[in-house]
Formats: C-alpha cells, structure tokens, sequence
C-alpha cells in the first residue's frame, strides 16, 4: 500500500519572548445529554510560561496602536490561558465558547492592499470570546472580513502565524484560517479536529485517505501534525458515546494523550513537532475549564458559575509561572485579584508596559 506524505516547508523561529506561535491538537467530543467538551495539548520546544485569568465583563480594549483600531468593552466573562503574561491562546466564555488558537506555519494575514482593521494576535481569541456567544455569531461577525490579523515581530524577525478553531455548547464548530491575505471559514459539527499545517483543506484530504486505509486496521504514529490530525480524528469518531459526564471528560483525556509529545522530544527545525507542555479540557455545559501542566501530574480546574462576572468585579489570576507549590483541583481559592494581562502590540512597547507596572 503506497503511504501518502505531504512535507510543509517549515521556518525556524526564534522563541524567546514569542507568546503566540504555539502548537497543538484540539478535539471536539458531542454526546448526550448537551455534553461537549473541547480538549487541547499545546506542544513546543521550550518551556511556555502560562498564567490563568478570570476576566469579567465591561473590560476595555482596542486591537491595536495603529489609527482606527477597533475599541471594545467585553460582553461576556471569560477565563484564558495567557503566555508570557501578553498574549491569549485560548480560553472559554460565560456562554459555554470557547476559541483555541493553533500554529500555522506559513499563513498570511495581510493583503498588498489593505483596507481592514488591524488586530493584535496577542487578542483575537479574546476579541471572540468577549463579542459572541456561540459559533454562529462567531462565523457571522468574521465573515464581513472587517479586520486581518497584526503578527508583531519577534525577536529574531519571526511573526505569529496561527489559526483559530471555535466551538460552543451545541457541539458546533469553525476553523478560521488566513491564507493569500484571505480568511477562510469552515463551519459545522463534523469540523472536530484541528492540528497545525498543512492548511484546514489539507489536512481534510489527507484524513480522507486514511479513513480509507482504516484506522482499526492502520494509523500513522508520528507525531507530525498530519498524523496527529488522522489518530485524534479515528479516536474522535469512535469513543463511546455516553450519558456519564465523568467518563465523557476522560474520553477526551485519551484522545489527547494520545497525541502528546513525550518530554524531551524536540526537533528544532519543526517547533510544532515538539513535547506537550500543558493540555486543556473545556466543559461547555458546566463552564468548568480544566488544566494540567505536564511537569505537574495533577489536573486543576476553574469553574466560571463559582466567579462574579459582572461589570466592575476584578479580574482574578493564577499564577502558574511563580507558582510556589502544587496546585490541584478547584483553583477558586488560589486565584488573586490583579491589573490583568498587558496584550503586546509590539514588543518595545509590552516590555516598557510591564516595566512602568513596576516602577
């Protein structure tokens, strides 16, 4: 039988001080009862310093230094896994959405002729999960194709190249990709499974072929992100389908388990190709975001109904980053009232925000 391989051309990035070019799996499980879960390993070649934030509704924030920016003040409560304290990889809104941000080497955000509005990379997913509700709000909203994404420069020229995956408490989905300048949307529930390259199309058709192989009888086992697409779609589609709650939140573990990276595996010219750092599982019925550290064995979890999302209540953090002990379990009593996270539009201009937070 003759193997399909596709090889994405790949660039080196330099790591240091990049939040926002991470890889990963994310997956989707619908069962009975209304229950979906989201559930997401980040993988990269360096340790991703990650802080957790519970954010109310009322928060004020623009998408960027340049004129014209769009100004917002969040609708919806939030809870988001930061990296680097500047920049939102994920997270889940008091609506039960939740938006993953995955690397995508390759995407280009901007047109030769641009006449959108500039959006930090550092808050898309947070200008998602503080503006809609639910997917379809969500497709409607980025379909008019009023903004392209900024991806500020790195240290080293490296930019931010990602792509999004949404979904909500029905078990709807959307992939949102940049491709030529031009977004692209794939919206409904069988669009589960999001790796990294190649584009969404892509990864579809290669998935194709192996449905056909079979996955009882054959499934790639590298951990490329091609073949972590076809093991989390075979796994995805074929878990049990069941009415205990417990059971379907370990059915998304296993699937996520086994797409992990074992630590000390690194390839550096692949970053996405990398050991798991940390994996999440998102309850959308129960608004319960759970979070587990690889170095640390025990899985932690925020529970949105147990916060004052209101106007004007604070925002709480779990310092994951400064952490002086173990956490485990429900985390409400750890979390501490602070200023919020400083999103990076620049790098000079993040690191003299955090510096006058200090003076």
């Amino acid at each position: 039988m003759r193997i399909m391989t596709l090889v994405a051309a790949l660039a080196t990035f330099y790591l240091s001080g990049n939040p926002d070019v991470y890889a990963c799996t994310r997956v989707v499980y619908a069962g009975r009862n209304g229950t979906v879960i989201t559930g997401r390993n980040l993988d990269w070649k360096a340790p991703i310093p990650t802080n957790l934030y519970v954010q109310p509704r009322g928060i004020s924030r623009v998408s960027s230094l340049a004129s014209g920016a769009i100004e917002w003040r969040s609708r919806y409560g939030s809870v988001v896994a930061v990296g680097y304290d500047m920049g939102v990889s994920e997270g889940m809104n008091e609506c039960g959405l939740v938006c993953n941000l995955l690397y995508l080497p390759g995407t280009e955000y901007k047109r030769q002729s641009e006449d959108r509005v500039p959006m930090t990379s550092s808050l898309w997913a947070q200008y998602i999960l503080d503006n809609y509700k639910d997917v379809d709000e969500v497709v409607a909203g980025l379909s008019l194709d009023k903004i392209y994404i900024e991806a500020p420069d790195m240290p080293g020229g490296a930019a931010t190249t990602l792509h999004a995956a949404v979904s909500d408490s029905s078990g709807d989905c959307a992939i949102i990709e940049y491709v030529d300048g031009q977004i692209y949307i794939k919206h409904g529930h069988e669009y589960r499974v999001l790796t990294n390259a190649p584009i969404y199309d892509r990864q579809l058709a290669i998935n194709d072929y192996w449905r056909h192989v079979g996955g009882k009888n054959m499934l790639p086992g590298t951990n490329s992100s091609s073949d972590r697409f076809v093991r989390a779609s075979f796994y995805a589609g074929c878990i049990p389908d069941t009415a205990r709650h417990e059971v379907a939140l370990a059915e998304v573990f296993g699937v996520l388990f086994n797409c992990a990276v074992p630590v000390g595996v690194v390839f550096p010219d692949s970053p996405e190709v990398s050991q798991t750092q940390w994996r999440s599982v998102a309850d959308h019925a129960n608004l319960v975001y759970y979070f587990a550290m690889t170095y640390n064995p025990s899985v932690i979890w925020v529970d949105l109904r147990q916060f004052d999302l209101g106007s004007g209540a604070p925002i709480m953090k779990l310092d994951l980053t400064n952490r002086h002990k173990a956490f485990v379990g429900n985390v409400l009593s750890e979390m501490r009232p602070d200023k919020g996270f400083v999103p990076m539009y620049t790098l000079d201009q993040w690191k003299r925000a955090v510096e006058s937070r200090t003076d």
